[in-house]
């Protein structure tokens, strides 16, 4: 392709041709596995773009070129794991600064800021971020950044991102969006105003349960230089099989998430309907309180979705425990759909703080299977653990 050609192109095509140019030397159509660790220079410093392979590798490269193409996104880098990249963004405060959270944040982000950074120094609060008035008032002199995740998890709230860096920017604060589970497909947040977004790779954008990684996506130059120094500095890089996973993953990023939106929705009114649950927490249901704000800022609903177990934690256990298609485990974001009980498992890291779960809570990763399968499958599940 030449210049920005790929800028005019649909996402499904960006998605299997941007950074993927066929091999040059061989023809090959799909980016090869680059293992070398070290590349052979012409003289000292007079190299092609590569030097060693944990400063930059060309595998990587072409994921990093891709991902950031489907962000819209001048600049990406590509982690060894979604917490990877948090801590690349996290670390860049200093001791005495404050970062504010949603009263919904992942328990892994929760554990990185309180207790790593915490013991660091690094001040946190936990506010709801669809309020504009809390979020201000939780805004110190010593803020830096505002981490937001849309939808959150595991309860499904939506927040106006553009709202959020309104009132962040207004003070000279930066605004972080975890992307992961609405993916680019469905939402681009640097468009909205966020300065930084960032991915578990490991989820949707791998989709097939057998690769872990993290992004970041940025426009700004001096957050991509600052964020690229980190990432060679810490070492904290996916190895070339990784990025070749993850590439492979994403080619098809659009025509899952269409099915991952399709089953999401009937899994989600069906539960509505259930004698057994007691409430049902996805933004595509018109009674969800971001319904409206999720259909502004978002193509779709996504494919997670999370109910309240009208017999609370031993029912949500007894459910979790007895479906057959849906498989018991962490993670989510797969071709396979996924159950679990967030209080004891994801979110196990927020236990006895503000936000933690409601041990009733069953979080779905409803995945690509037959819907009617689905359906059933947590029919039958419900009915025994009632």
């Amino acid at each position: 392709m030449s210049g920005d050609e790929w800028q005019n192109w649909g996402f499904d095509t960006r998605a299997i041709h941007v950074g993927q140019e066929p091999d040059e030397a061989t023809g090959a159509i799909t980016v090869p596995i680059h293992l070398a660790t070290t590349f052979v220079q012409a003289a000292p410093g007079r190299h092609r773009g590569f030097e060693y392979a944990r400063t930059s590798n060309p595998t990587r490269v072409a994921l990093e070129r891709c991902v950031a193409g489907l962000e819209g996104a001048r600049h990406g880098l590509a982690f060894a794991s979604g917490m990877a990249a948090e801590d690349a963004l996290v670390g860049m405060m200093h001791p005495g600064d404050h970062v504010v959270l949603g009263t919904d944040a992942y328990g892994g982000t929760f554990r990185l800021i309180h207790q790593v950074y915490g013991e660091r120094g690094i001040e946190w609060s936990a506010v709801d971020l669809a309020d504009p008035d809390a979020l201000a008032g939780a805004i110190r002199p010593e803020t830096r950044q505002v981490w937001v995740e849309t939808p959150t998890n595991p309860m499904l709230a939506v927040v106006d991102i553009a709202a959020v860096a309104d009132i962040a920017h207004a003070s000279g604060v930066d605004v972080v969006v975890d992307n992961t589970f609405a993916t680019p497909y469905l939402q681009n947040p640097l468009a909205l105003g966020a300065d930084a977004v960032v991915h578990s790779s490991t989820k949707y954008l791998g989709g097939h349960s057998d690769v872990v990684g993290g992004f970041v996506a940025v426009n700004r130059d001096d957050l991509a230089e600052r964020l690229a120094f980190v990432q060679n500095a810490v070492g904290a890089v996916p190895s070339p099989f990784d990025c070749y996973l993850l590439l492979r993953g994403v080619k098809t990023l659009g025509v899952r998430m269409d099915r991952h939106c399709d089953n999401a929705q009937a899994v989600a009114e069906f539960l509505a309907g259930h004698r057994a649950v007691e409430r049902v927490l996805y933004p595509g249901l018109a009674d969800h309180p971001g319904h409206s704000v999720a259909a502004a800022q978002m193509r779709g609903f996504g494919g997670m979705v999370s109910f309240v177990h009208a017999g609370g934690e031993p029912a949500a256990v007894a459910a979790a425990c007895a479906t057959r298609v849906f498989r018991l485990a962490e993670s989510l974001g797969a071709v396979e759909s996924l159950i679990e009980q967030p209080s004891t498992m994801t979110h196990l890291s927020v236990a006895d703080s503000p936000l933690a779960v409601d041990p009733g809570l069953v979080r779905l990763s409803v995945g690509i299977e037959s819907v009617d399968d689905l359906l059933a499958d947590l029919d039958q599940a419900l009915a025994r653990s009632q």
